[in-house]
């Protein structure tokens, strides 16, 4: 029988907001802590969307572009250009990368974090956690930061100008929040009360961007922030977080997100979405459960939002059984997520792939 370990509780920032026009706070918060000057850390891309948004904070800011790639000598290169730069904060502007470079920056140099996201694509700009790759785009590791973030500031009309894909891969990892979290915790005897938080955050999560997920891809394709396209923001940037901050291990990732990182080896699934994999990798996972009811339940809403359910989709040949055993191979390396799940072995992952391939074979359309 499963036993419960201790949780660690991280479970939100420090200051969170969301509304339109919640940039006007920033001159505010950052008078309020007596800052003189700051780093904004920014994508080309992020900063164009969200520039005519962005207040001036009054004080002046150091502007530094990102390199593409959360690695960990990116991270270093932003901390030491914070402290020669003498900043007093970190403000990053962007999707998960910036996001992410921005806290491990903020946990090198001690500096407090504004995150100001421009997509929904994940809970970065909640968890007080980073995601590191190599040069090539391969995943490293992730590491949980002992602070959690200063501030978030979430400006919808930032992210309604967002491409819709980004959001239709937010709902697909955040769908996942569930899955993972529930695999984990299924045959604990007794549950503590930060894990219960953790799992309704997780239910509310799917079911939420189950019932709304496709009414916000609309809104966004038409550029008008509604009710639902803010409940689908707030679900998978709040809700989302706070499944990993208050169940800790329990809550953060387990086999989807490892077939997320042994498809991040193939070359062919660089350029889909992180969010996007890891929907997948929720439809092997439950194969790896033996549950098809499941898969057949979530089918219908995959493909009304979207999302990829096959290898097909990911532009993977399915009959290319080399593939399918570099991607089990990766999924199931040292230190890999999917462990928790007892999953140790990369024939199981294989199976498990070709299991979901021949359901969807008999699955009706």
């Amino acid at each position: 029988m499963l036993t419960l370990s201790s949780i660690q509780v991280q479970g939100a920032p420090a200051i969170y907001h969301c509304y339109q026009g919640v940039l006007e706070l920033l001159p505010e918060k950052i008078a309020e802590q007596q800052f003189s000057c700051g780093l904004l850390l920014h994508g080309e891309k992020s900063w164009k969307a969200a520039k005519r948004h962005f207040v001036d904070p009054g004080v002046p800011l150091t502007y530094l572009s990102y390199r593409h790639e959360c690695t960990h000598e990116e991270a270093g290169r932003i901390g030491k250009t914070a402290l020669k730069e003498n900043s007093e904060f970190i403000i990053g502007l962007g999707g998960g990368k910036v996001l992410d470079l921005a806290k491990a920056a903020g946990n090198q140099t001690g500096l407090p974090v504004i995150l100001i996201p421009t997509l929904a694509s994940n809970c970065a700009a909640w968890t007080p956690l980073s995601v590191f790759y190599d040069q090539e785009g391969n995943f490293e590791e992730y590491v949980i930061f002992p602070r959690s973030t200063w501030m978030v500031l979430v400006e919808p009309n930032i992210l309604i100008e967002s491409p819709s894909s980004f959001l239709r891969a937010g709902i697909g990892d955040t769908i996942a929040k569930w899955y993972e979290a529930d695999v984990l915790t299924r045959g604990l005897p007794t549950k503590a009360i930060p894990l219960e938080i953790a799992l309704h955050a997780a239910r509310l999560c799917r079911d939420t961007l189950l019932a709304e997920g496709s009414e916000a891809l609309e809104a966004i394709k038409a550029g008008s922030v509604t009710e639902s396209f803010n409940r689908t923001v707030e679900t998978i940037i709040m809700a989302g977080g706070m499944v990993g901050g208050f169940g800790d291990h329990y809550g953060r990732i387990s086999g989807a997100h490892s077939i997320h990182n042994g498809l991040t080896h193939l070359p062919e699934t660089h350029s889909i979405l992180h969010g996007d994999k890891v929907a997948y990798g929720i439809l092997v996972q439950l194969a790896l459960e033996g549950r098809p009811d499941e898969i057949k339940r979530l089918l219908p809403h995959y493909r009304e939002l979207g999302l990829p359910t096959s290898l097909s989709d990911l532009g993977i040949n399915p009959k290319r059984k080399d593939l399918i055993e570099s991607i089990a191979a990766a999924a199931t390396a040292p230190g890999e997520s999917i462990h928790l799940m007892n999953i140790t072995e990369r024939d199981q992952v294989t199976t498990g792939i070709q299991q979901l391939e021949q359901w969807l074979e008999h699955a009706t359309p």
